[in-house]
């Protein structure tokens, strides 16, 4: 990382992942001043030398760049639309949880009041900040994002995704998405071997192994999305449907539960009966983008 430490940072917002930005700027060596709504969990900072602020508006006017993470983006209005506080000249980043209409919304909000606004997300566990294994994500205007970069390397792998200030937030919910469905299956699979009495330790590297050789599929898969062409190189539709009946029919037969497969397999099951049965898997992309209210 190549993190300029004459920066002055604050931070607002000290819980769990606040606590642990802050940590990483002063472990980087950049001044920093935080600020808390109970300002007793700032102790431990203040002894490794943080500033702590009075007020949100002067931990505001202490530095050029404002990191807030707060429980949601009410809580964002709420502190910073205080009479006192005064935005106009900062460069704020908001790395609270939240949506891309939320993350849109702010922005405009904070750019009527004088600040530049970059939104993000933080694609990590609290130990992990201050590391390469954390990514953080930020959208917005890439030339408030690169006047920063240097400050921003200290807490991990930091990445810029577009002028959308939306983006992050959507980058965020995607991996979750990403996330969840590969836990769902490893557990599914877990389930399906539990009882043969194979344990989850076992069974965890073959998982492993698996899930990596279809990560290998994605740039290829990506392609046929983008270009909305679908060829079978692989298998079709048809065909995986097939596979999908039986991983139902056996959760059945042991007893495991097949609500994942059979969600599964009905997007399936619409698709071909769309006539998409001759195309390669990526075609459900389809599927995806068609909300349903059942």
């Amino acid at each position: 990382m190549n993190s300029r430490t004459d920066t002055p940072v604050t931070v607002i917002g000290l819980g769990l992942m606040g606590r642990a930005l802050a940590g990483a700027f002063l472990k980087a060596g950049h001044p920093t001043t935080v600020w808390n709504r109970t300002p007793a969990k700032a102790g431990p900072l203040v002894d490794r030398g943080a500033r702590p602020a009075p007020t949100v508006g002067e931990a505001i006017r202490a530095s050029s760049l404002t990191i807030i993470c707060v429980t949601d983006y009410q809580a964002v209005y709420e502190l910073l639309g205080a009479d006192e506080t005064e935005l106009d000249g900062t460069t704020l980043i908001n790395l609270t949880s939240g949506d891309s209409a939320q993350a849109r919304q702010a922005a405009r909000w904070a750019e009527q009041r004088g600040a530049r606004y970059l939104d993000g997300a933080v694609m990590a566990v609290p130990p992990a900040i201050g590391t390469p294994e954390a990514v953080i994500l930020h959208s917005g205007p890439q030339p408030d994002f690169d006047a920063h970069r240097p400050a921003l390397d200290a807490l991990g792998t930091v990445t810029y995704l577009g002028a959308d200030h939306g983006l992050a937030s959507l980058y965020d919910v995607a991996g979750l998405a990403m996330m969840w469905s590969m836990l769902n299956a490893w557990l599914q699979g877990t389930a399906l071997l539990g009882t043969a009495g194979v344990d989850a330790v076992t069974f965890a590297p073959f998982a492993r192994q698996l899930a990596a050789v279809v990560a290998d599929w994605l740039p290829g898969y990506a392609e046929q999305i983008d270009r909305g062409s679908f060829p079978a190189e692989v298998s079709a539709l048809e065909t995986d449907v097939r596979a999908m009946s039986h991983l139902i029919e056996e959760s059945e037969a042991v007893g495991v539960n097949a609500e994942l497969p059979k969600l599964i397999k009905a997007m399936a099951d619409r698709s071909i009966a769309a006539g998409h049965g001759g195309e390669q898997y990526p075609v459900l992309i389809e599927e995806f983008r068609t909300p349903r209210n059942d």
